[in-house]
């Protein structure tokens, strides 16, 4: 791996790490993305709540701003099929939804405020994360 890799990924945690904390002093909320969707796609949106589309938008927009400035493209590999991808998809929503946040809500918000419910929720995140990788490859 070389170094610029290593360090957009440390600039890269550093700016999610600065949006979580930007959106707590701002707003008093907690940067999880599902909860942020979630608020967003339902029927009782109101106008304090726009802030939602602008977060999501922000997150879409990120990549292309990096590209803009001349960052590298990692190399993206997909080995399995379109039927994986979207029950993955599904797994995942169902498991932010079972575990009441997602990892961005838990692993970065949840832990850095030592909130017991997160650190047992990211736990179980990285093992499961870990043994579906081990039972798939």
């Amino acid at each position: 791996m070389n170094n610029e890799l290593i360090m957009n990924a440390i600039y890269g945690g550093a700016l999610i790490g600065l949006s979580a904390v930007f959106l707590m002093l701002t707003l008093g909320r907690i940067a999880g993305i599902s909860g942020i969707t979630s608020g967003l796609l339902s029927l009782n949106l109101k106008r304090q709540d726009l802030w939602r589309g602008t977060f999501l938008i922000g997150l879409l927009i990120g990549p292309l701003v990096y590209l803009a400035i001349g960052g590298q493209t990692p190399e993206v590999v997909i080995d399995k099929g379109f039927v994986y991808m979207i029950a993955g998809g599904l797994l995942v929503g169902f498991g932010a939804s079972l575990g009441s946040g997602c990892t961005s809500g838990h692993g970065v918000c949840g832990i850095a405020r030592i909130s017991p419910r997160s650190l047992v929720a990211t736990g179980v995140f990285l093992t499961t994360a870990i043994i579906t990788v081990l039972l798939s490859r």
